[in-house]
């Protein structure tokens, strides 16, 4: 369940690399045989991220990564394709730039007000295929994205906290530090008391990467320069570009990036397959015998947290 809680604290720790490893060591120890059997979820990168989303806590860290193992089975994002969820692209509500920021990252720009569907199901399904597809695009040494979220259109009858609620959770528990700047264009007024709604369910280190811009600000520019080349930027998100949104020129995009990942998966273990099954998936993430409160937890706690790891079986994975 998403809870209004966040679950890292204020203060962030800093650690050397050589405590850093030791961190993703026990992570990996804690997870057992199937990190092997899903390596891409159980490399250094991943686990650090899940390290820091749970500010370096071991036992957090470790049960957040199970219960995004647990939900790619069950979710499957790697599976979904391009004709299933082309319908909900048809307004270019959400869609992938041609051109990355200043720092090397991939840019989705999200249009709330561009709303076309009443499926929360389906609304989720394709924020999850547009994040799939931004990370299979990204640069061997960049793990974050950009959210260019313009506001174009939007008004309070756009509002759905429901769905707010779930794209925070997803973003924040199953893609974690994933984010690295979220532009907010042009908010009208009445999103301030909106946002200041979705705030609480935002952990502290999501809510400082939003940027709030707007196009007749000085000091909004500013940022605007800082992070993307204004000439590639579309001229409705206040670029030079004239060129906008073109429904028939993504979806060839999108079906070369579901080749794209349709490859990935047939030559290495790096996504859990479409067959994979969860044995006592109803007490994998059990919050019995976990206390998460501290990393001082006796041995027994640990034993049972890897007891749960050792209920998942993969199997016919492709080698």
């Amino acid at each position: 369940m998403f809870s209004k809680k966040p679950h890292a604290s204020g203060s962030e720790k800093t650690l050397r690399l050589e405590e850093q490893k030791v961190k993703i060591k026990e992570v990996r120890r804690l997870i057992g045989p199937l990190s092997d059997k899903v390596p891409n979820y159980c490399s250094d990168a991943c686990i650090s991220r899940y390290l820091r989303a749970r500010n370096w806590n071991v036992r957090k860290a470790t049960k957040m990564l199970i219960a995004t193992l647990k939900w790619r089975i069950e979710y499957k994002p790697e599976a979904i394709h391009w004709e299933e969820i082309a319908h909900e692209a048809e307004t270019g509500k959400i869609y992938r730039a041609k051109y990355l920021d200043k720092h090397g990252r991939t840019v989705l720009v999200m249009r709330p007000g561009f709303q076309n569907t009443n499926s929360m199901r389906g609304q989720i399904r394709y924020l999850v295929y547009c994040l799939e597809k931004a990370i299979l695009n990204m640069a061997p040494d960049q793990e974050q994205m950009v959210w260019f979220i313009d506001f174009q259109g939007w008004n309070s009858a756009c509002v759905s906290l429901k769905v707010a609620r779930e794209t925070a959770h997803v973003l924040q528990d199953h893609y974690p530090e994933r984010l690295g700047l979220a532009i907010l264009y042009n908010p009208p007024k009445i999103f301030e008391a909106f946002f200041a709604v979705v705030k609480p369910f935002l952990e502290p280190k999501t809510y400082k990467k939003v940027k709030f811009v707007y196009s007749d600000d000085k000091e909004s520019q500013k940022i605007m320069e800082e992070h993307f080349n204004m000439d590639k930027l579309e001229s409705s998100l206040g670029g030079h570009n004239p060129d906008g949104f073109n429904y028939v020129e993504y979806g060839e995009r999108m079906r070369q990036d579901d080749a794209k990942t349709v490859s990935a998966l047939s030559c290495s273990a790096d996504s859990l397959s479409a067959n994979s099954v969860v044995q006592g998936s109803d007490t994998l993430i059990s919050e019995s015998g976990l206390e998460l409160s501290d990393e001082s937890s006796s041995d027994g706690d640990t034993d049972k947290l890897s007891a749960t790891v050792e209920a998942i079986e993969v199997p016919n994975l492709k080698a």
